[in-house]
């Protein structure tokens, strides 16, 4: 994928994510790789309206987040870069969303899903799994949130969850990356609903 349809695709999946309200005033970012050997992504430049977006709002980095041809990329590319290397990902997702924020700060531990036909949506099993998203605490040091989100990823959650900021969810390609980014974000929905029951019934 060159620069210009790896802008073109950003721009669309922003545009999706920022009618959710997820990726509200010119929070989150995306990317997708460009090229693998050397590491190359497409990142959403920094500062922008998320859900206005063109083509050329993007900057090209390395593996370790910096930009390659000038630009300014998003402050959280370095972490984008890192969940590609770790991953092998394709595209990387990272919105801030109302449910995730919330969940993270009721289950700092890490939140368990099972039992649920969505998360067939992430390759997992309906029944008999327990599947935890992992939480890890914010940082504003991207190397030191890398190696939090390297130490606490399950290869079964193709997730993490950054308390008091948002969801980072990767995917083979942008496609796969928004469709775990809506299961996930379903399934943290459900489990907020839930809870909010369960706590107005007590």
């Amino acid at each position: 994928m060159d620069v210009e349809q790896a802008g073109a695709v950003l721009a669309a999946e922003a545009a999706r994510f920022a009618s959710f309200g997820w990726m509200r005033g010119t929070a989150g970012n995306l990317s997708v790789v460009t090229g693998r050997d050397p590491l190359r992504l497409a990142v959403t430049a920094s500062g922008l309206d998320k859900g206005e977006l063109t083509p050329s709002d993007v900057v090209v980095v390395d593996g370790d987040g910096a930009a390659v041809d000038g630009g300014r990329p998003s402050a959280e590319a370095a972490l984008h870069a890192r969940v590609v290397r770790l991953t092998g990902a394709g595209a990387v997702v990272h919105v801030h969303t109302v449910a995730a924020v919330a969940m993270g700060r009721r289950h700092p531990e890490g939140i368990v899903f099972k039992d649920l036909e969505m998360l067939k949506g992430l390759g997992q099993p309906a029944h008999d799994q327990e599947v935890t998203l992992p939480v890890v605490a914010n940082s504003q040091d991207m190397r030191v949130l890398g190696d939090r989100l390297a130490a606490a990823r399950d290869p079964r959650m193709p997730a993490v969850l950054v308390a008091g900021h948002g969801l980072y969810v990767w995917g083979p390609d942008p496609r796969r990356a928004r469709h775990h980014t809506e299961v996930v974000e379903w399934l943290l929905e459900l489990e907020l609903a839930s809870g909010s029951a369960f706590r107005g019934a007590s």
